[in-house]
């Protein structure tokens, strides 16, 4: 369904990503996607498929300039020499690229780019609506009680990286903030359990019900 195109960030460099769009829709509201620690995979371009589909022009950034990790080893590397800042740049790009028609644009990431997700909604004034799949960043990078856009996350409930703790203080800090938001947590699930090509995580009637959810979410709030 989609291809490999390059969009102009506003500091004037470049960003390889992959790009979807509904057919039929061609002023559908934008949704930048955010890859897991993996980087720009199959399973990430799927995903990125399957929201088009579902009616939104959808941009994936390759935040690792074309680098992918084969396992988890690998994609800490990857993840612990991305350039944050200059992530966030990428996807302050592809919300800019997609909101150039002038349509609204929110964005959406899993684990490393859930996180993202967070900090863009925190600290990217053009994002309009955000989608958090178990990712929550470093205190130092984003305020979660600064965020005033329309806001959902799905975490799971057994997740050693997001786990309970972490995911009530997110909440707290959400609430203190006044932000509009949703939070679910899914019963007897692990971190990335929306992610079809992890067997060992995946469950497919709470990843469903997450994607609905972001759905309706999303075409309320785009």
């Amino acid at each position: 369904m989609g291809e490999l195109i390059e969009f102009v960030r506003q500091d004037g460099q470049t960003c390889p990503a992959y790009a979807a769009a509904p057919a039929d829709q061609p002023d559908a509201p934008g949704l930048v996607v955010i890859q897991e620690w993996w980087g720009l995979n199959e399973q990430i371009k799927k995903t990125g498929d399957r929201f088009a589909a579902a009616g939104f022009r959808v941009l994936v950034p390759d935040l690792y300039r074309g680098k992918l990790a084969k396992d988890a080893n690998e994609a800490n590397h990857l993840m612990s020499d991305l350039d944050w800042a200059g992530a966030v740049q990428d996807i302050a790009g592809a919300l800019a690229h997609l909101k150039a028609g002038g349509k609204k644009a929110g964005v959406l990431g899993f684990c490393m780019g859930g996180a993202l997700t967070l900090i863009s909604a925190a600290n990217v004034p053009a994002t309009d609506a955000a989608v958090c799949f178990y990712g929550i960043p470093p205190a130092e990078a984003a305020d979660p009680k600064t965020i005033g856009i329309p806001l959902m996350c799905h975490f799971a409930t057994h997740d050693d990286w997001c786990n309970a703790e972490a995911v009530d203080g997110l909440e707290a800090a959400l609430k203190a903030g006044g932000a509009p938001f949703e939070l679910f947590r899914y019963p007897d699930t692990k971190h990335a359990f929306f992610n079809e090509a992890r067997p060992e995580v995946f469950v497919k009637a709470a990843a469903d019900l997450a994607f609905e959810r972001s759905v309706g979410f999303l075409k309320a709030a785009l």
